[in-house]
C-alpha cells in the first residue's frame, strides 16, 4: 500500500458544524475585517477573500454567493505530501462534488456546498 492510500484510511474526517461562506473585500490586505472572525483568508491580486460564518456575513450585510460546510481532516498531514488533495478531490468529482481545500500547517479544510455536505462526509468517512 502507498503512502498515499495509507493517508486516505486515516483521515478521521470532522464535518463542522457551523455554515460558512467566501466573501471577497477590494482594496483590503490582512488583517483588515478582523472583526469578522475568518476560519480563512487569501489575498488575491483582486481583493481578499475572507471565509466567514454565514451568520457573521448576514449580520454585516455582506455579499456571498453559496453556503459551505467545513469538513476538516484531523490526519497531520505533510505540507510537502504528494496527490493527497488529489485523491480526495478526484473522490468528490466522481460524485459530483465540489471543493474547495485549504490546507493548514497541520491539516486539510475542504468546504463543499452545503446541500452535498453530508455525502461528502460520507465519502470521506468509507475510507476508514
Amino acid at each position: 500500500m502507498t503512502n498515499q492510500f495509507k493517508e486516505l484510511k486515516n483521515l478521521n474526517p470532522v464535518l463542522l458544524e457551523d455554515e460558512y461562506v467566501f466573501c471577497t473585500f477590494l482594496s483590503s490586505i490582512y488583517g483588515d475585517h478582523s472583526k469578522l472572525n475568518p476560519i480563512a483568508s487569501f489575498n488575491e491580486k483582486e481583493g481578499l477573500t475572507l471565509v466567514v460564518k454565514k451568520e457573521i456575513a448576514k449580520f454585516n450585510n455582506l455579499e456571498f454567493k453559496g453556503t459551505f460546510k467545513c469538513i476538516s481532516l484531523n490526519l497531520i498531514s505533510s505540507l510537502t505530501s504528494v496527490g493527497l488533495t488529489a485523491l480526495i478531490s478526484k473522490a468528490l468529482a466522481d460524485n459530483e462534488i465540489s471543493a474547495n481545500i485549504y490546507a493548514g500547517y497541520y491539516h486539510d479544510h475542504i468546504f463543499v456546498p452545503l446541500e452535498k455536505a453530508n455525502d461528502a462526509f460520507k465519502l470521506l468517512c468509507e475510507n476508514k
